[in-house]
């Protein structure tokens, strides 16, 4: 049997989507760009942290920008999710 893995801190989450994010900057930045585009990051916004942050660590901040949205898809799947109770049985699939 398995023993389950203990989950990361976001934290430690966010430093390893930092390392892989700079990663892409240096090795695959089209990559990255088209990674970027499938995880709806907003660009507008993307460029403005870039400006306001110059000579910060690009890796980390387009990374707390992808954890931020998983996080808002993830609240938005709760928020839409139809409790099963709530359906009449008759009209379940």
């Amino acid at each position: 049997m398995d023993t389950p893995q203990p989950r990361a801190s976001r934290e430690e989450l966010l430093e390893a989507l930092a390392r892989e994010v700079g990663q892409l900057i240096v090795d695959d930045f089209p990559r990255l760009v088209a990674m970027l585009y499938r995880l709806d990051i907003p660009e507008q916004r993307l460029k403005a942290l870039l400006r306001e942050h110059r000579g910060a660590d690009a890796g980390r901040i387009i990374a707390h920008l992808i954890l931020e949205r998983q996080e808002q898809k993830r609240l938005s799947r709760e928020a839409s999710r139809t409790d099963m109770a709530d359906i009449p049985e008759d009209e379940r699939w």
